[in-house]
């Protein structure tokens, strides 16, 4: 399953979206790879892309909260705190086993269905937040 980009998880804050949408297409990148018998190489170093630029991307996204005192900020670190624990569990487990039917899933479920959520329902209301702040 490809995860496109769209009009409903604009946030409306350009650095934000930008970064959203290369951690969709790093999401989408790791399932060609895990699909397409890309090869232990290139699942390798799509899933360590993934881990890194989640924790760069996250640690804008408090940088910003912070400068601007989302009132949330604790329960919205809390969960990129259990996001990258999940990203990195799924990268132990392909750099341990390789790709699999189950560990697929997982990123599908995991990563890219929880990353989709929190947009729509998280990094909006940070967005509008600032927004907000900087009338």
């Amino acid at each position: 399953m490809a995860y496109q980009w769209s009009s409903d998880l604009e946030t409306g804050n350009m650095q934000i979206d930008t970064e959203h949408k290369a951690l969709i297409k790093a999401i989408n990148d790791l399932l060609d790879a895990c699909n397409g018998g890309k090869g232990r190489a290139e699942v390798e170093k799509t899933v360590n892309f993934l881990s890194s630029y989640t924790k760069t991307h996250f640690a804008h996204e408090e940088v910003l909260q912070q400068k601007y005192k989302y009132p949330d900020y604790n329960n919205h670190k809390k969960y990129h705190e259990g996001f990258i624990a999940a990203v990195d569990s799924i990268r132990e487990k392909l750099l341990a086993n390789g790709p699999s039917i189950a560990l697929v899933g997982e990123v599908n479920l995991k990563v890219g269905d929880w990353l989709i959520r929190h947009i729509k329902r998280e990094d909006v209301k940070v967005a509008s937040h600032i927004k907000n702040s900087t009338k």
